[in-house]
């Protein structure tokens, strides 16, 4: 089966690279479409053997995707953007899945690199090329909508995930979103649509969603409260609909109201990596109430379904260190540290854990490893932290 690339791209040329040669040896070919680069884009996307077609922008990400479509040429269509790589270790995996002759459409796990919630979305982004497959609204576009259709009449075809994580995606760091205006670019997309269709629970989510995190939470909890309305709704759109007014109410300090709501996320019957956001949130909130078991339960729960969860690891510790248990600690925040070694803040906390039970040469390591990490990233929280030690005369 012959497999196509295709992106959409617009100024690129710091990331785009990186996501072609992951797939070199894995696509049969490569279509970009280009909706207004003015840098070398299309130049990086040519010498990596890619055909580039322009594409006016239109404020609609599923009209861009759908021209790309059209230039495919392969048997199977895998989207990736330019701040997403496929991970190496999923190549034989997909291989296999597009041999199968009832799969129309295969999910893949990506893992949000730097995502300040949950750590990993479930994405339609491998598909059959056939002319009644295409993308749909205009932000966070997506096939579902036609494949539905397609299944509905014709109910020989199945559609499947696969089980291990398939794309690394950046796009979530704070510096990649505000070098983009990646909010006020959703946020007029998605507002448009909804003017069309206001009882669309997926626009309801997405664009709900985007007003908390832009700080509008009174409007985002309006929409996200109405998206739980609609009469129809997939169970991964009530997790996102309940997940996020569980942050909206927490931001609101309306505890009660943001428990409720990530544990009805918790609840829904959605792939279970998806609820390690809201396990972790959960977590939070019942340690800051001072609910110690609870909240260790809530991050265990988390790690049962991922271990290599180095924020549950981290979140864990503090949650002991706070009951006493200063040897468990330290355990889940070396272990934090294992599966994420520039985790600034485990570092740190681990050195407070092992100054406490009297291991100053470890603490001092660990806290000097903290503060180069810092440097990086928070340098007012390295001149904090450096401080206190000279003051209790420790460096």
């Amino acid at each position: 089966m012959n497999l196509t690339l295709c992106t959409i791209v617009k100024n690129e040329e710091a990331t785009l690279s990186r996501t072609l040669d992951s797939v070199k040896g894995v696509v049969d070919e490569i279509v970009v479409v280009d909706t207004g680069s003015g840098d070398r884009t299309r130049e990086i996307a040519r010498e990596s053997g890619a055909r580039v077609y322009d594409f006016e922008w239109c404020d609609d990400f599923a009209a861009a995707r759908n021209e790309c479509l059209k230039h495919a040429r392969g048997d199977w269509i895998l989207v990736l953007d330019a701040d997403e790589v496929l991970v190496p270790q999923i190549v034989p995996q997909i291989k296999q899945a597009i041999e199968s002759d009832r799969l129309l459409l295969i999910n893949l796990i990506r893992q949000e690199i730097g995502a300040s919630q949950s750590p990993y979305s479930l994405v339609s982004r491998l598909f059959r090329n056939r002319p009644d497959i295409r993308f749909s609204r205009p932000y966070h576009a997506m096939v579902d909508d036609s494949v539905a259709e397609i299944v509905t009449r014709e109910p020989n075809w199945k559609i499947a995930s696969l089980p291990d994580v398939a794309i690394w995606h950046s796009g979530y760091q704070k510096d990649a979103i505000a070098a983009k205006s990646k909010f006020q670019k959703a946020q007029a997309a998605m507002e448009r649509y909804i003017a069309y269709y206001p009882n669309d629970a997926y626009a309801c989510s997405k664009l709900g969603a985007l007003y908390v995190e832009s700080g509008q939470i009174g409007r985002g909890i309006n929409l996200l409260t109405k998206g739980l309305t609609a009469e129809t709704i997939d169970d991964s759109i009530v997790y996102e609909l309940n997940y996020h007014l569980g942050i909206a109410y927490r931001q609101q300090q309306q505890f009660a109201k943001a428990k409720e709501h990530y544990q009805a996320a918790i609840n829904t019957n959605v792939f279970p990596p998806l609820k390690l956001g809201a396990y972790n949130n959960l977590g939070n909130l019942l340690k800051e109430e001072g609910d110690l078991k609870a909240a260790e339960k809530a991050y265990k729960a988390a790690l049962k379904i991922d271990p290599n969860f180095a924020a549950g690891h981290y979140n864990l510790g503090l949650t002991l260190k706070a009951a006493g248990n200063l040897a468990d600690a330290i355990a889940y925040y070396r272990q934090a540290i294992k599966i994420d070694p520039e985790h600034a803040e485990a570092h740190q906390n681990l050195a407070v854990a092992l100054l406490k039970i009297g291991k100053m040469p470890e603490s001092l390591a660990e806290f000097k490893r903290a503060i180069a990490l810092h440097e990086q990233r928070r340098p007012f929280e390295a001149e904090r932290l450096r401080r206190g030690l000279q003051e209790m005369g420790l460096m």
